[in-house]
């Protein structure tokens, strides 16, 4: 494998770089200085295999999910993130925050895959080795698809990737060279396919880890971004049964609880819709709302209170009101570090992965197979669950409804595959559904990248921001350290 000029920063070396001198440092073990030795070890590293940062934050505010409010001066984060600039500081909810947890993340996947084969592969230890391979081909997947191209085969053998880290640090400081976009996904694919033959629900609490059902969630987006129509609706349905009652209960439960309630529950595991849940060291939960750049009132009307296609009012509640307009899901928890002081570190739980975004991935999948039937049979499931008095018997959506809604746009949706007319319509009308699903997730930035919509900005009082087809800054730099070490920079 090509390895790139950076530092893999594993979360060992980076807390011991941070905490002594690196003469104190080198006279330990690489691993934390504890004998990974038993398999109950190796289950307590895979807890922080995931990444314990917040990427929703800055992936929301260059989308087109967001404007100008105009009630506030912005923060500088808020700010660079809305005019797509680079910014590289390594604090909560910033980009390189999120790089480093990232590879902090990979060492304890390694780590315990090492300590796995140390141990003899013990069949046992296969449900903890397919977790690890699949934490390590998600985190490698969240960091190709901010700091490189969109997966596209025509170019992805020459366009510049993240290094793809097989092993754990034996050094202080390694470098590595730029894995090729292609090569990174062919090693997410290869230690997607493997972990996904492993992994168990066999857990005190699954939705916090890799499970089957999380794992084939992955894989429903991994296929999708590729392009392999066939996985996705393979590893969909082998989530989505009975879409009525694994999609998340907007018209039930929610309806019923306070804002505080729903927060709380919105990224627990009490809710069936969250397959896996992680999580994150993040000031989100106290800024999300009121950030600037958001869900201005003008935003919110467009894609909440002037209602569906249906002519029906969402089944989404936005709280707020104006300068705060919101839909309650993050629950921020503090993790007390020093009980007399009163200090620690805020957290908040994040959805990864959910049976609504793999929902609406089959639909998608389906339309691009013209298997137009499946695609509006979960179309139609999805919108009986998101449309307030909703009614079986009339509110049923057809091909030329979604024809007519949303006609063609030329060169508006533009992904490295073709599309016809009809695929258009429906591929925007299962867009635009995940835009509102998703609000404040990040998500909408990945549709972005993937089908190259252009998106502008507006700044009140000011010149609006366009971010064209093709633009380099749909690629987030890569962070300044790295570049220091040798690591090319993403062109600008």
């Amino acid at each position: 494998m090509n390895k790139l000029y950076t530092i893999k920063i594993g979360i060992w070396i980076f807390l011991a770089f941070l905490a002594t001198s690196c003469e104190d440092y080198l006279s330990e073990i690489p691993d934390n200085r504890t004998e990974i030795d038993s398999p109950e070890k190796i289950s307590e590293l895979l807890v922080i295999a995931y990444p314990e940062a917040n990427y929703m934050d800055f992936a929301e505010t260059m989308s087109d999910n967001v404007s100008d409010k105009g009630n506030t001066l912005p923060t500088e984060l808020n700010l660079a993130n809305y005019r797509w600039e680079d910014i590289d500081i390594d604090d909560l909810d910033y980009r390189v925050g999120y790089w480093n947890a990232c590879y902090k993340a990979l060492a304890q996947a390694n780590q315990a895959l090492a300590s796995i084969e140390e141990l003899g592969n013990l069949e046992s230890l296969a449900p903890q080795k397919g977790e690890a391979l699949l934490a390590r081909a998600y985190s490698h997947f969240m960091l190709v698809n901010f700091w490189a191209k969109h997966y596209d085969p025509a170019t992805a053998a020459t366009d510049k990737g993240v290094p793809y880290v097989l092993q754990p640090e034996e050094v202080f400081i390694e470098t590595y060279t730029r894995n090729t976009v292609q090569e990174v996904y062919d090693f997410i694919e290869a230690d997607l396919v493997a972990g996904l033959k492993l992994v168990s629900n066999n857990y005190q609490e699954p939705k916090f880890h890799f499970t089957p059902e999380a794992g084939n969630a992955f894989a429903s987006r991994f296929y999708l971004f590729k392009g392999d129509w066939e996985n996705v609706i393979k590893h969909s349905s082998n989530v989505i049964t009975n879409p009525q009652l694994q999609l998340r209960d907007y018209l039930g439960t929610y309806a019923e609880l306070e804002y505080s309630q729903r927060t709380a529950l919105y990224a627990s595991d009490s809710d069936n819709a969250n397959l896996l849940v992680v999580s994150a060291n993040s000031l989100y939960s106290r800024i999300f709302a009121s950030n600037n750049f958001g869900l201005s009132s003008e935003k919110a009307n467009e894609l909440f209170f002037s209602g569906n296609i249906l002519g029906k009012a969402w089944a989404y509640d936005v709280f707020g009101g104006e300068g705060f307009n919101n839909l309650p899901k993050f629950a921020e928890f503090f993790r007390v570090t020093n009980v007399s002081a009163g200090i620690g570190n805020p957290y908040v739980g994040l959805v990864l992965f959910s049976t609504d975004e793999v929902l609406l991935n089959r639909a998608e999948a389906y339309a691009m197979q013209n298997n137009y039937e499946a695609a509006l049979e979960d179309i139609n499931a999805f919108f009986s669950v998101r449309t307030e008095a909703y009614d079986s018997s009339t509110d049923v959506l057809v091909k030329q409804d979604l024809l007519d809604i949303y006609p063609v746009v030329v060169n508006e949706y533009t992904p490295f595959y073709s599309l016809d007319s009809d695929q258009i319509s429906f591929v925007k009308a299962i867009a635009e559904l995940k835009r509102r699903e998703f609000y404040h997730e990040g998500l909408r930035w990945f549709d972005v990248r993937r089908f190259d919509l252009e998106i502008a900005h507006n700044l009140i009082g000011g010149t609006d921001l366009l971010l064209e087809k093709g633009d380099n800054r749909r690629q987030l730099q890569i962070p300044n350290f790295a570049i220091e070490r040798g690591l090319e920079k993403n062109p600008r």
